[in-house]
């Protein structure tokens, strides 16, 4: 692709290139990958989020679950029969076991689903950096597996924190704050 999405994609590409074949690198990013996989991970993160049973968390962790389980299908039925981009060149072989997607590569499901899922599963925690940690890596395990353009990452990420956003407005959750000043006044 030409232009400034090409000279983007081309750029981040080249730097993640010093990366690949390194074991250490290999085994995260294609572990991160996996997990990645029909929001196996983000599935997972919200029944912990459920089974921890804080006040709120149940509530949290089913939005979390429910909202990515919506934005997949917004993402795969839909965004990507839109765009149908072709994915780049893949690497010669795969280091690892890895499952090869079918679908147009713009935008990168796995980015959209990880930051729809952080957005939401950060809200109201302790430490909400782990979340959009985690989804950083899944979604730049995309770009080192070869099968997303980094343009592909970028736009997933945008589209999931918007998504996720639009979920907090649809199903919010009561704010820590709120809940001890009611108890005050009860």
């Amino acid at each position: 692709m030409p232009g400034f999405i090409g000279a983007f994609d081309a750029r981040v590409d080249d730097l993640v290139a010093r990366l690949r074949g390194n074991r250490v690198a290999d085994r995260v990013f294609y572990t991160a990958s996996a997990l990645g996989d029909f929001g196996l991970l983000w599935l997972a993160l919200g029944l912990v989020r459920i089974l921890r049973g804080r006040v709120g968390d149940t509530r949290a962790g089913l939005r979390a679950i429910i909202a990515t389980g919506i934005e997949s299908v917004v993402v795969n039925a839909g965004m990507k029969s839109l765009f149908r981009r072709r994915r780049p060149r893949p690497v010669e072989a795969h280091p690892l076991p890895f499952r090869q997607p079918l679908t147009s590569s713009f935008p990168s499901g796995h980015a959209t689903a990880a930051f729809c899922a952080a957005t939401l599963l950060a809200e109201n925690e302790d430490r909400p950096g782990v979340y959009y940690a985690l989804g950083t890596v899944v979604a730049l395990s995309r770009v080192y597996t070869k099968i997303h353009h980094a343009s592909d990452v970028a736009g997933g990420v945008a589209i999931g924190v918007g998504l996720g956003h639009l979920a907090r407005r649809i199903a919010p959750l009561e704010r820590a704050g709120a809940r001890s000043s009611n108890r005050r006044r009860s």
